[in-house]
């Protein structure tokens, strides 16, 4: 986005805390662009395409990835951004990268990994997707990882425990971490972004729920927020109630539903901003409360919707079916490969030989894990267990 276009609280690109390693500035790009463009051409992006989101990719073709959740996120967060004349192209970055570190099999594989790093540190994908442009991507002569800017590495680390922030700390003062101890918030584009994550993943796992059979629009009805829209629609395109229909109906309803939060989020944003006597990107940070949000009325619809999913999709027999079988999978991979480091790809394996500690042994473990598809998983762990618990997944 054109600087002279931006807010006078946007992080603006040639304002930037730079990167970690010095690098000379593109000629046609700034330096946001250069971040989504290093994260686009990244392997753990395109990873993501086989990585579940709420249904293993081998469950049907037309159910989201961590790949096209994430490029559903960042057209949310653009779509918000441009009215707020905030950086599009910083929250688009952070978008595309904000699911770089999650492990295969979505939730339950972070679970069940995390589980496995009890006494190592433990595992947070959030954290992890912070490791991989730091560390773990291999693309450039000069340093590991993408070298991306201090604005969008600090919009990746959404959460993070103090614990784990002071440990960053050390490594890097007042970096991407301090906020955390601090009680500092990220920028605008940074706290737009984990919104928008929040906005996609209720509308589109509405989407696959009903696509897969496993919730029905009959359901839905008992979730204000869709229900509203829902009834709207048939009141204005009654033809729609046709059972031939239903796909057209759930399409425009989830359309609407996606409208009104993004344009609740610019209203409150705004009002927020007025409020809180906010004139450039510093007060942001010394605000004492994040700044993009919802209004009560929609945070409250949005609780609704998101604790519906999780007790008719998430928690639904037989996603926890598969999620079981991801799990031991996950635990057993784990297992195999501390016992035997050798298994891995060379370049963990060298890691886990040479570590200093069982710690460090784990982490590169974890890593080597962390970064596997659904199929590449199932493939490795029917190979070193001979047992195929997702066969389908294999294909």
């Amino acid at each position: 986005m054109v600087a002279s276009l931006l807010s006078p609280w946007a992080s603006l690109p040639q304002a930037s805390r730079g990167r970690r390693y010095a690098d000379s500035a593109a000629p046609t790009r700034t330096e946001h662009q250069r971040d989504r463009d290093r994260i686009v051409h990244s392997s753990a992006f395109r990873r993501l395409v086989y990585k579940t989101q709420v249904f293993v990719n081998h469950e049907g073709d037309l159910f989201r990835t961590r790949l096209t959740h994430s490029l559903e996120v960042a057209q949310l967060g653009r779509s918000i951004a441009r009215p707020l004349g905030l950086n599009e192209d910083l929250v688009e970055a952070i978008c595309l990268a904000h699911d770089l570190g999650h492990t295969p099999f979505g939730h339950a594989g972070q679970d069940e990994l995390n589980a496995c790093m009890q006494d190592f540190g433990g595992f947070e994908h959030n954290l992890q997707s912070l490791r991989v442009v730091d560390y773990l991507e291999e693309r450039y002569p000069q340093y590991d990882g993408l070298n991306l800017t201090f604005e969008t590495r600090e919009g990746i680390l959404k959460h993070c425990s103090r614990a784990n922030a002071l440990k960053l700390e050390a490594q890097e003062p007042h970096g991407v971490a301090a906020r955390f101890l601090t009680g500092q918030q990220t920028s605008l584009e940074g706290q737009l972004a984990n919104l928008a994550d929040a906005i996609a993943y209720n509308a589109h796992d509405v989407d696959d729920g009903v696509r897969s059979g496993l919730i029905s629009l009959e359901q839905l009805q008992s979730v204000p927020l869709f229900a509203h829209f829902y009834t709207q629609t048939l009141a204005e395109y009654p033809q729609l109630a046709q059972p031939h229909a239903q796909r057209r109906l759930l399409y425009e309803t989830i359309r609407r539903m996606l409208s009104a939060q993004v344009y609740d989020v610019i209203h409150t944003t705004r009002l927020h901003i007025a409020q809180a006597g906010v004139l450039h990107v510093d007060d942001v940070r010394a605000c004492g409360q994040r700044l993009v949000c919802f209004s009560d009325a929609m945070q409250t619809q949005s609780q609704a919707l998101k604790h519906f999913l999780f007790h008719h999709l998430y928690r639904h027999e037989q996603v926890m079916h598969t999620m079981d079988a991801a799990r031991q999978m996950v635990r057993e991979l784990f297992d195999a490969y501390m016992a035997q480091p050798s298994m891995m790809k060379p370049r963990f394996a060298w890691r886990a030989q040479q570590a200093a500690s069982p710690a460090a042994r784990a982490r590169a473990v974890a890593d080597f894990v962390a970064g596997m598809t659904d199929r590449y998983a199932a493939k490795e762990h029917a190979r070193i267990t001979g047992q195929q618990l997702l066969p389908a997944a294999m294909n």
